[in-house]
């Protein structure tokens, strides 16, 4: 079966230069500079992914997250700023659990039995500052 070829625009031919040009003085295995990327994303928004992954020689879904918006470095979390704990029945629970977890390692639980529910936000703060 024939491969078949790509048509590159010159606005990407010109980006794919600037790639080999930075893979020709660089070592192997070494990251990319972000504005590199966000020039393929940019790239990428206007003659699409598959399209500029292949052009450039970049990992298609890599370039797909970054196009999205999706973080694609490891081991960064974004803090959640709002969590709603719903009861599935509208009934109050007589056991509630709740697990607040940090990165890199610290983390509590929270086992409670009882009519009302303890305040969880002075105990996530508490928890905070003694985490800290």
């Amino acid at each position: 079966m024939p491969s078949r070829e790509v048509p590159v625009r010159d606005s990407i031919t010109q980006l794919e230069q600037r790639f080999e040009q930075l893979r020709t003085t660089r070592r192997r295995r070494t990251k990319l500079p972000e504005a590199l990327w966000q020039a393929g994303v940019e790239q990428a928004r206007q003659h699409g992914v598959n399209v500029v992954a292949y052009a450039l020689r970049l990992d298609y879904s890599g370039l797909k997250k970054r196009l999205s918006g999706t973080s694609v470095r490891r081991g960064q979390v974004t803090p959640a700023a709002f969590v709603e704990l719903v009861s599935a029945s509208g009934a109050r629970a007589k056991e509630y659990v709740i697990e607040f977890e940090s990165n890199p390692s610290p983390w509590m639980r929270v086992q409670w039995k009882g009519a009302a529910p303890p305040d969880w936000t002075a105990l996530l703060r508490a928890w905070r500052e003694v985490a800290g």
